[in-house]
């Protein structure tokens, strides 16, 4: 893990408290790369790099590995409607840009490839879901150049969570490019004289440092709430938290899949039907992203990147 400065570190403790920052630091210092045990699931395939090995060789033996790392640099914009109870009137058509597990250092043409795809598109606020590095521990230089080459092609307001591959040393330097980290934290988005809140938390899979109460308790009662998670697996602590819509990733919606999509592995610890995609819990409306970049290999198979605006709408009277 990389050893902080003074003034870095009396930075991040003025932005995240000290209690937490010490709590984030010393669980990234004892678990960072663990294959087994820590966080929501018992076996982390992204820290075994033996896989990757094995990855690429059978892809290579069925003829696919080619594709599958053509596949990987092919974006989707993908278009979410929801339909929202609490929505004020002056948010009806309120559009946010998602995009999720960038990991912008897997390969040198990742930022070129997401530039691409975000340059064509339009909306109203950026919301980042985590996991901007490739590797959950080292270095992480070449993951904050890609993301400021991603930044100058973002329009407007720029929110974001951390991940279970990012440390909160990123914080800083993500913040002065104009990314405003919520670190189990809200923010009132204002419009034409009325608000909705949105609001984040730190990495809930692996680090498992998430404190939804901390995030949501300034919310006023009855507001419309929307959460940034980095993985799905809180989903019924968001809905009984009073959330209205959730945004998350992690899943890579399997990455490598079979036919039809269906992933062999998503590598959180809830039901598929949460792992990729709109659902529903209760009355909060979520959404899984696949993410616009790729984990362990540059490779996807039956399973596209994408990056995905969320168009949030009033219901009808």
């Amino acid at each position: 893990m990389p050893v902080l400065d003074d003034a870095t570190y009396a930075l991040l403790q003025q932005r995240v408290g000290r209690t937490h920052l010490r709590q984030r630091l010393g669980i990234e210092r004892d678990y960072e790369s663990k294959v087994f045990g820590q966080g929501r699931t018992l076996f982390h395939i992204e820290n075994w790099h033996a896989l990757r090995s094995i990855i690429r060789n059978s892809l290579r033996l069925v003829l696919l590995h080619e594709r599958a790392r053509r596949n990987a640099r092919q974006i989707r914009v993908r278009h979410n409607h929801i339909t929202l109870q609490r929505l004020p009137p002056a948010f009806e058509a309120f559009t946010l840009l998602q995009i999720s597990d960038l990991h912008l250092d897997m390969a040198d043409d990742f930022p070129h490839a997401l530039i691409e795809a975000v340059r064509h598109v339009n909306y109203d606020l950026c919301v980042l879901t985590g996991d901007f590095k490739a590797e959950t521990s080292g270095p992480y230089a070449a993951a904050l150049h890609g993301l400021q080459q991603v930044r100058t092609h973002l329009q407007g307001e720029v929110y974001g969570v951390l991940g279970n591959h990012d440390t909160i040393c990123m914080v800083p330097a993500m913040e002065s490019m104009g990314i405003r980290m919520l670190l189990n934290e809200e923010v009132a988005l204002q419009r034409e004289g009325e608000a909705i809140y949105l609001a984040g938390i730190d990495d809930p899979h692996y680090y498992r440092a998430d404190n939804i109460e901390k995030a949501g308790d300034a919310i006023p009662e009855g507001a419309l709430s929307i959460l940034l998670a980095h993985s799905p697996e809180i989903y019924r602590h968001a809905a009984h938290a009073d959330f209205d819509v959730m945004l998350c990733g992690h899943t890579h919606a399997g990455q490598i899949c079979l036919p039809g999509g269906f992933a062999l592995m998503c590598n959180a610890a809830c039901p598929r039907k949460y792992c990729t995609g709109a659902w529903r819990y209760h009355n909060l409306s979520g959404y899984t992203s696949a993410g616009s970049g790729a984990c362990v290999v540059d490779l996807r198979l039956n399973c596209p990147p994408e990056i995905t605006l969320h168009h949030l709408h009033c219901v009808a009277t």
